[in-house]
C-alpha cells in the first residue's frame, strides 16, 4: 500500500457574496475530487486547537499527525531549521517579510511577490548596513526571509501581526508592541532608508513593479523541541514536496525527506503536473508522499477569486486526476491545512473538509468536495492531529 497526503492550502473559506454565496470549493470545476468523494469518507478537522494562531505551521502539524499544543513553538524556527540556520542559546529567530508600505498603508505583504534573486540583494544590502553580533539577515524564497537576533529573548514577548492579516490597512497600530517590541521597531524604521534607493527598487519601480520599501518582523521563535520522526511514530518511510521553506522545514523535524522537483513554486507558477509526476516517481522509495501546494492560500491573501479557483482546478486536473490512475494499491488524504477565506484575505481556525479515498474505505453519502457537503456527513474530528492515525490505521486494516 502506498499513501499520499495533498495538502491544498488556504483552499476552504467562507462563501462569497459576489460570486452567488458560494465558497471557492463550490465553484471550481473539479471532476476529480468530486468522484472521490462520492467513493471516499468526507468529513470536518480542527486542525488548529482553540486559542493557537491558524497559521499553516501549527495547522500543518496537525495534518501530519502531530499536536501543535505539544511541538509548536513559533513558525520562524521551523523555517530556519529548513534553511539550515541553527538557534543558539540566547538567540531566536524572526519571519522577516520585504513588505511595500504605501502612503502609511500596507500596500503588499509580499513586495509584488519580488523575484528570489533581486530579494537576495536586498537582504545582502540589508546585512550589511544593519547586520551586527546581535543581528543577522538570512535570504529565503521571494519575500519571505529570516533575522536572527542575539542575546534578546525578550522580543518574543512582543506582539508582532502578520502582513498578510493587514492589506489596505494603516501599519502604525500593527507595528511590534509591548515588552521587547523597541529592538523589532528600530530595526524596521531603519529598514526602510536602506531600501528606498536600492537600485533593486529602482528598477523595480521603473519596470512598474511593486518596490520593497521596509522590513517586516514577525513570527518569533526560540529554538524547537525535538520531534518524533515520522517514521517511527507511524511506520512509514515519508517524503515531501512543496514550495515553501516552512513545510520543507516541518518535513526535516519530522525525519521526512525533502523532494527537489523542479518547477515547484510556492504561487501560481506552480508546475503541479510536475510536482504530480515527481511525488508518484518517489512512491517507489518511499511508502508516503506528502503533496503541499500553496497557490490557493496565496490567492486567498491577496483576494484574487479567479486565481484561487483555477488553482484548484489545476489541482484537480493535474495532481488528483494522476493520483487517482496510480497503478497498484493506494491511499489519499486530501484536505486544506486552513481556511483561508477570499472575504477575509487572512487564515482562520474553522473546520476544514478532509477526504479520505482508497482501498477499504467506505463512502460516506458525499457528492462533493466543499465544506458544505463535508459538514453535511456528520462527521467530525475534534483534535485534528488525529487525522493522521484514522488514515494509516484505516489504511491498514
Amino acid at each position: 500500500m502506498k499513501y499520499v497526503v495533498l495538502i491544498m492550502d488556504g483552499a476552504a473559506g467562507y462563501p462569497i457574496p459576489e460570486r452567488g454565496g458560494k465558497t471557492s470549493l463550490e465553484l471550481a470545476k473539479t471532476p476529480n475530487l468530486d468522484a472521490l468523494a462520492k467513493e471516499g469518507t468526507l468529513g470536518l478537522a480542527r486542525t488548529v486547537p482553540p486559542g493557537m494562531e491558524a497559521s499553516s505551521a501549527c495547522a500543518c502539524m496537525s495534518v501530519l499527525g502531530y499536536d501543535p499544543e505539544i511541538y509548536y513553538k513559533g513558525r520562524a524556527g521551523i523555517e530556519a531549521r529548513s534553511m539550515g540556520i541553527p538557534i543558539g542559546d540566547g538567540e531566536v529567530v524572526f519571519r522577516c517579510n520585504l513588505v511595500a508600505v504605501k502612503d502609511g498603508r500596507m500596500w503588499s505583504y509580499s513586495s509584488g511577490y519580488i523575484g528570489t534573486g533581486e530579494a537576495h540583494s536586498l537582504i545582502d544590502t540589508l546585512n550589511k548596513t544593519l547586520g551586527s553580533d546581535e543581528v543577522q539577515f538570512y535570504p529565503g524564497v521571494s519575500y519571505r526571509h529570516i533575522c536572527k537576533i542575539r542575546g534578546h529573548e525578550e522580543t518574543l514577548r512582543a506582539e508582532c501581526t502578520s502582513p498578510h492579516d493587514i492589506p489596505g490597512k494603516e501599519i502604525g497600530e500593527f507595528l511590534p508592541r509591548g515588552q521587547g517590541s523597541e529592538i523589532l521597531r528600530d530595526l524596521m524604521a531603519r529598514s526602510e532608508a536602506v531600501l528606498t534607493n536600492h537600485a533593486v527598487n529602482r528598477e523595480r519601480v521603473a519596470r512598474g513593479d511593486i518596490p520593497a520599501t521596509m522590513l517586516w518582523l514577525f513570527w518569533g521563535s526560540s529554538r524547537l523541541p525535538d520531534m518524533p520522526s515520522f517514521q517511527g511514530r507511524y511506520g512509514l518511510r515519508a517524503a515531501m514536496t512543496s514550495g515553501v521553506d516552512l513545510l520543507n522545514g516541518l518535513a526535516q523535524l519530522a525525519g521526512m525527506v525533502v523532494l527537489e522537483i523542479p518547477g515547484v513554486a510556492d504561487n501560481q507558477d506552480n508546475d503541479y503536473a510536475a510536482q504530480a509526476k515527481g511525488a508518484i516517481a518517489a512512491l517507489s522509495a518511499h511508502d508516503l508522499v506528502v503533496v503541499h501546494i500553496e497557490a490557493p492560500d496565496e490567492a486567498s491573501h491577496d483576494r484574487a477569486i479567479d486565481a484561487k479557483i483555477d488553482a484548484i482546478q489545476k489541482i484537480d486536473g493535474e495532481v488528483v486526476s494522476r493520483l487517482r490512475s496510480f497503478p497498484g494499491d493506494i491511499r489519499l488524504l486530501v484536505m486544506p491545512d486552513h481556511p483561508t477565506p477570499i472575504t477575509l484575505q487572512t487564515h482562520t481556525d474553522d473546520p476544514v473538509p478532509f477526504l479520505l479515498w482508497g482501498k477499504g474505505v467506505t463512502p460516506n453519502g458525499a457528492g462533493r468536495f466543499t465544506e458544505a457537503e463535508a459538514k453535511g456527513t456528520g462527521l467530525s474530528l475534534e483534535k485534528g492531529y488525529k487525522i493522521m492515525e484514522r488514515f494509516v490505521q484505516k489504511a491498514d486494516g
